[in-house]
C-alpha cells in the first residue's frame, strides 16, 4: 500500500477550501479566537495558527528551492480573504516545485537550516512533512474552535473526495 504525495496535496487543498468556507461563515472574528493559556507562545489566535500553516509551507519551499526565506511580516492573521489568498500562493509555489523538481533529485539527502537547526532530508520527506504539518494544525484549529463554541461538521479525510468514495 502506498499513499502518494499528490494525494496528500489533494487532501490538504480540499481541507483548506473547507476551512475557508467554515471560517467565512463565522467572519474574521473567528480568526481572533484565542488559542488558550497553555500554548508555546508562538500563536495567540486561530488566525496566527492558520498563518503559521501557510508560512511554514512558503518557508520550506523557499528552502527546498535554495531561495532566501520570504519575509511574511505583512501577511495578516486577522483577515480570512487575505490570509487564504496567501495560502493559495504558497500552495501554488509548492505545486510548482513538485512539478519541476527532477525525479532524480527527490531522494537525494540534502542539508537545510531550519531556524538555526540543521536537518538532513530528501525533498520527498520534506514535502511529506509540509503536508502532514498542515493536517496536524488543522486538527488543532478544530479543537480550539470546538472549545470556543463553534461546532459542526469539520473537514475529515474520510468524507473528502480524495482517493474516491463519497458521503451520503
Amino acid at each position: 500500500m502506498d499513499i502518494h504525495l499528490s494525494e496528500l496535496m489533494d487532501l490538504t487543498e480540499w481541507e483548506r477550501n473547507q476551512w475557508r468556507v467554515r471560517l467565512e461563515a463565522h467572519g474574521d472574528l473567528a480568526l481572533q479566537i484565542g488559542v488558550g493559556a497553555h500554548g508555546d507562545g508562538r500563536f495567540e489566535t486561530v488566525g496566527d495558527l492558520v498563518k503559521h500553516i501557510f508560512v511554514a509551507e512558503k518557508h520550506h519551499v523557499d528552502r527546498l528551492s535554495g531561495r532566501k526565506v520570504t519575509d511574511v511580516s505583512t501577511i495578516p492573521s486577522d483577515n480570512i480573504e487575505r490570509l487564504f489568498a496567501f495560502g493559495s500562493r504558497t500552495r501554488q509555489d509548492l505545486a510548482t516545485f513538485v512539478a519541476t523538481e527532477p525525479m532524480d533529485d527527490w531522494d537525494v539527502v540534502r542539508q537545510y537550516d531550519i531556524n538555526e537547526k540543521i536537518v538532513n532530508v530528501t525533498a520527498r520527506k520534506f514535502i511529506a512533512h509540509i503536508l502532514l504539518h498542515e493536517v496536524r494544525h488543522w486538527a488543532q484549529v478544530a479543537t480550539i474552535l470546538r472549545l470556543n463554541g463553534i461546532t459542526g461538521n469539520f473537514p475529515d479525510f474520510l468524507f473528502s473526495p480524495v482517493m474516491g468514495g463519497n458521503r451520503t
